[in-house]
């Protein structure tokens, strides 16, 4: 019977007669792993084996991490995991946020918060968890049963409606965490006295409640004085509580996937795994980078007022490129502004972090390996890195629209073939 072992980079599934046969995921695995000889197939990305010793299912445990087939294959389930959180967390809420409009995000972190896995969910979510994850799990002394609740901007956030959940996962006898579970979802009723929660604000009070990072379950036991103020707050507490329960529903799922998946490579260790994932993908984003023409690159656009400002607010960019990083500087973007077009920090990194992954080959691990490379730089209190209480509920969804554009404006010079055209630059939030 025919098998075949796949050499390209990143990994792409083919369908084989043997391949078809096998019903168990870790025989397949065996299967392209193993280590007989064959010879190239001009043109193609397969050898054909010339014979297979051992069709035994093979734990990742016993194979080198490093090799690019299992480092993708481990990545891969890794992203399988945020990918059943999502699937959790949609048939468990109650808000059409979440069950329609699909607004929610899902991944997971090393155990110095560090991004290793995220399924394709909300990028300026994914990317502003990526940017503040280690800043937010530093400080907390956790235990198993513990879900952490925030939502403040300024703690590596969006807007007030992204509520984030995380939780964290403990080896049988690790007394720290070994990894974590996040997940963040737009609540419509965040407490902001504007249907929506999304007001015509001028501070970030106006916008709803602020949640500091707060044990929402406390080493399993709910936090009633937490609970209490929610519920005194909020317009709608049975909606919006019942979906934060959904969050923490999503995150058990993914504990438990992930320790099961922490067993397959526990010979190496999980945080062995999570470093050869990225720098795996660390080594994929500076290809990508050596695919532009290194040199300075600038670009200008605006907002068009917010009604409270006299004329446009600028937004300039200047990009630095290398073959081995890419410094990203706002120093041309005009100041903070009185209305809520202002945007975190985190936001415009999750801007820059999503056009850096629109440059990458398929397959690319989105982790934080891939995002090391970059080099932001944004003045304290310009337009975006505004400075509390600045309000931001419409810069997590008008101003990283524009952003966005002003980024892919400044590399059509460095990449004229692998840059669209801009789209309108907003949500058209109405």
């Amino acid at each position: 019977m025919p098998a075949y072992r796949v050499f390209s980079t990143p990994v792409k599934i083919f369908r084989s007669t043997a391949a078809a046969a096998l019903p168990d995921l870790r025989i397949a695995v065996g299967v392209l792993c193993a280590g007989a000889r064959g010879d190239w197939v001009a043109g193609h990305c397969l050898a054909r084996l010339e014979q297979i010793q051992a069709w035994k299912p093979m734990a990742l445990a016993t194979r080198m991490i490093s090799d690019p087939i299992a480092t993708s294959l481990f990545a891969a389930r890794l992203q399988a995991v945020c990918e059943e959180m999502g699937a959790t967390l949609r048939c468990a809420a109650l808000s059409p946020n979440i069950k329609d409009r699909l607004d929610y995000s899902c991944a997971v972190f090393d155990a110095d918060g560090r991004l290793c896995a995220q399924a394709a969910h909300v990028p300026v979510h994914l990317g502003s968890m990526a940017y503040a994850m280690a800043s937010v799990v530093r400080d907390v002394a956790w235990a198993p049963g513990d879900m952490l609740i925030v939502n403040d901007p300024y703690l590596g956030g969006t807007h007030l409606p992204d509520v984030t959940v995380v939780a964290p996962l403990f080896a049988d006898v690790a007394t720290q965490p070994i990894a974590f579970l996040a997940n963040r979802a737009h609540h419509a009723d965040i407490g902001c006295p504007r249907p929506g929660s999304m007001p015509w604000s001028r501070t970030l009070a106006d916008e709803g409640l602020v949640i500091p990072p707060t044990k929402l379950i406390d080493a399993g036991i709910e936090n009633a004085s937490l609970l209490a103020w929610l519920r005194a707050g909020l317009r709608n507490p049975h909606s919006t509580l019942a979906d934060f329960t959904a969050q923490c529903s999503a995150n058990r799922r993914g504990l438990e996937r992930l320790a099961a998946l922490a067993q397959t490579v526990a010979e190496r260790g999980l945080h062995t795994c999570f470093d050869e994932v990225n720098a795996r993908a660390e080594q994929m984003a500076h290809h990508a980078l050596a695919r532009l023409v290194p040199g300075h690159y600038v670009a200008e656009d605006a907002l068009d007022g917010d009604a409270r400002t006299g004329g446009p607010i600028r937004i300039g960019v200047a990009l630095d490129i290398t073959a081995h990083a890419l410094r990203v500087d706002f120093s041309r973007t005009d100041p903070q502004v009185a209305s809520n077009v202002n945007c975190p920090l985190s936001v415009t990194a999750a801007a820059v972090y999503y056009v850096l992954y629109c440059l990458m080959p398929p397959g690319t691990p989105a982790c934080a390996g891939s995002l090391r490379p970059v080099e932001l730089h944004a003045p304290p209190g310009c337009l975006v890195n505004a400075r509390p209480p600045a309000a931001v509920a419409a810069g997590n969804v008008e101003t990283s629209q524009r952003l966005v554009d002003v980024l892919l404006r400044a590399l059509t010079a460095a990449a004229p073939e692998l840059v669209p055209a801009a789209s309108a630059g907003t949500m058209n939030n109405v």
